[in-house]
């Protein structure tokens, strides 16, 4: 990872405000680890749960002020927007139906926004909420944080070089295990068409592995054909995604996704194959990139190792052979959207090298996907535009 840019360009941290993320959450505590990693961003304020009795706990738990510990997000955007010390940034982690509101609220108070995954739940919202961010001209970061790690910007800068050549085929997966049994989840609220989206598997890791594909090709999908649906017995939300995919310059494609396939953890797996060559790296094992070229023998990418480029160079931060992951990886989005932040507040161009985090316009592609999917699978399949 490059110096702090942030501290050259403003002369100290940017102020972060969060909005959901409190006790029991696990992607909560990833934001704000992240955003500390590289001293890019100084937590001020937070609204870490609905209850304004657990916000104001928890909230000095992470040592805020009792009158930054605020009782809700709406509250916290007002309030902080009117601070001469107030928030630079917000960060939104709250279930998947309130994202577009918050995210709203925040860009109209002139904040800059990063926010959890899916952007919205609706064509509609991502539309209107992309609009708005390009009316602003602010800063949106959306934590597709598996872009993050060195080896897939390292696979991404190949692909780019022209090292694969024409893609012509892309294989991508995201394999769960953790609704194989029958039963709501963990957080309830996912289960809920309402809060967390019309697909659950679809919204929660189909929009990662999308986006993923998108990320490292630079493609879009242009057709889909997909079966969406239920493989668990009495589950009435979405655990499973299929389908074929026809993309932007007439290469093929195919994508599945579970969270029903039991004793699998967290099976994110991409493979490109290009006229020159195929690239292949999995989420579980992060540190190898397997490049297999027509007519040479294969050759096997670490981070920071010999052939490293400069996009996968910038995400890593210590020399070759010391591990780096699933912190490290969602710490880059947040280093990255800090470089573009400060230097849009001081008028200054981001290195582009940081522009490389999901914005606005992945988060459209992404919702668009979803709705052709799932449009799809109620036509049986139909290829069906996005």
């Amino acid at each position: 990872m490059s110096d702090n840019t942030v501290y050259r360009r403003l002369g100290r941290r940017l102020r972060l405000a969060v909005i959901g993320g409190g006790p029991g959450s696990f992607i909560g505590a990833m934001h704000r680890q992240a955003a500390r990693l590289d001293d890019c961003y100084e937590l001020v304020a937070a609204a870490l749960s609905g209850d304004p009795e657990r916000s104001r706990v928890a909230g000095s738990g992470l040592g805020l002020a009792q009158d930054r510990c605020y009782p809700g997000g709406q509250a916290l955007i007002q309030s902080e927007a009117l601070r001469a010390d107030g928030a630079d940034v917000v960060a939104i982690m709250t279930p998947n139906d309130s994202h577009f509101g918050f995210a709203m609220q925040a860009l109209d108070a002139g904040f800059d926004v990063i926010c959890d995954k899916p952007m919205t739940n609706t064509l509609q919202e991502a539309l209107i909420l992309h609009q708005k961010v390009q009316d602003t001209g602010l800063v949106f970061c959306l934590t597709h944080n598996y872009t993050g790690y060195p080896l897939v910007r390292q696979a991404k800068a190949m692909v780019l070089a022209g090292q694969l050549g024409e893609i012509r085929l892309v294989q991508v997966e995201y394999v769960q295990g953790g609704r194989a049994k029958a039963g709501p989840g963990r957080k309830a609220w996912k289960e809920d068409p309402v809060r967390g989206g019309p697909s659950l598997v679809l919204g929660d890791i189909g929009t990662h592995a999308h986006n993923l594909l998108r990320f490292v090709t630079g493609l879009e999908v242009a057709q889909v054909a997909a079966d969406v649906g239920c493989i668990v017995p009495e589950r009435t939300t979405h655990d499973y995604a299929g389908a074929l995919l026809r993309l932007s310059n007439g290469a093929r494609g195919s994508f599945w996704v579970t969270q029903a396939a039991a004793g699998v953890e967290n099976g994110l797996r991409i493979r490109v194959s290009g006229s020159l060559g195929s690239l292949e790296w999995a989420q579980e094992h992060p540190q190898v990139l397997h490049f297999k070229p027509l007519d040479a023998p294969a050759q096997v990418y670490t981070p920071n190792g010999p052939g490293t480029l400069p996009l996968a160079a910038r995400a890593s931060r210590i020399v070759a052979g010391h591990p780096e992951g699933f912190h490290e990886a969602f710490a880059n989005l947040y280093t990255d959207a800090a470089d573009a932040i400060a230097a849009r507040r001081v008028g200054q161009l981001a290195d582009p090298l940081s522009l490389h985090f999901p914005n606005a316009t992945d988060g459209l592609h992404g919702i668009r996907f979803v709705t052709a999917a799932v449009a799809s699978s109620q036509n049986q399949g139909a290829w069906t535009p996005l």
